[in-house]
């Protein structure tokens, strides 16, 4: 079952604007990641296991989606143009992929904690506190990878990609999802 939480802005004719809607998805999951961690050290209670498992249903399905749309559609797109400023943006590209490697073995250790916590009710305090560190760990590596994301590459991609190719992450995007791409316009011919 694909996740769906929240609302978006953008539809799939604007890639770069529904990529930072991921963003504050990301950084409400996390948000919930946080709240759990710090009552983990408690018995678990209704609202933190809805809470957990929303969190960690989204990081396990949804998240690498969004990882692929910026590794397998968007980044090669941007390396291909011949412009300065996308030129100047491409060491922060590698930067941006190694924040995904990195970001792998945290999460798989929050999957792993985290499940244990809920089948069992509790973990313990060593476990707890490798928890908290986890996530503590993938909110300032999120933090930072979605400023650069969302204050520098996406607005310049949105800017400087031609719309057919902008069109073409739209229907990437789609697909991955399984989605209905109705709202992706079709690209004017130019002459």
């Amino acid at each position: 079952m694909p996740v769906q939480i929240g609302s978006s802005v953008h539809g799939y004719a604007e890639p770069t604007g529904l990529l930072s809607d991921c963003h504050r998805r990301i950084e409400m999951f996390l948000g919930a990641l946080q709240a759990v961690a710090k009552v983990m050290d408690q018995p678990r209670t209704e609202e933190a296991a809805r809470a957990l498992e929303g969190a960690l249903r989204y990081f396990r399905e949804a998240a690498p989606k969004h990882t692929a749309d910026e590794e397998e559609s968007l980044f090669p797109r941007m390396r291909k143009m011949d412009d300065a400023e996308i030129r100047s943006a491409l060491t922060k590209l590698e930067d941006l992929e190694q924040d995904h490697r990195m970001a792998e073995p945290l999460h798989a250790e929050v999957e792993r904690l985290g499940n244990k916590y809920l089948s069992a009710g509790r973990i313990e305090l060593a476990e707890v506190q490798t928890f908290r560190e986890a996530v503590a760990r993938l909110a300032a590596l999120y933090q930072q990878h979605i400023r650069i994301e969302d204050l520098a590459i996406f607005p310049l991609a949105a800017r400087l990609l031609p719309q057919a190719e902008q069109k073409a992450i739209g229907l990437e995007m789609a697909a991955r999802r399984a989605t209905k791409t109705a709202d992706v316009p079709p690209v004017p011919i130019q002459r």
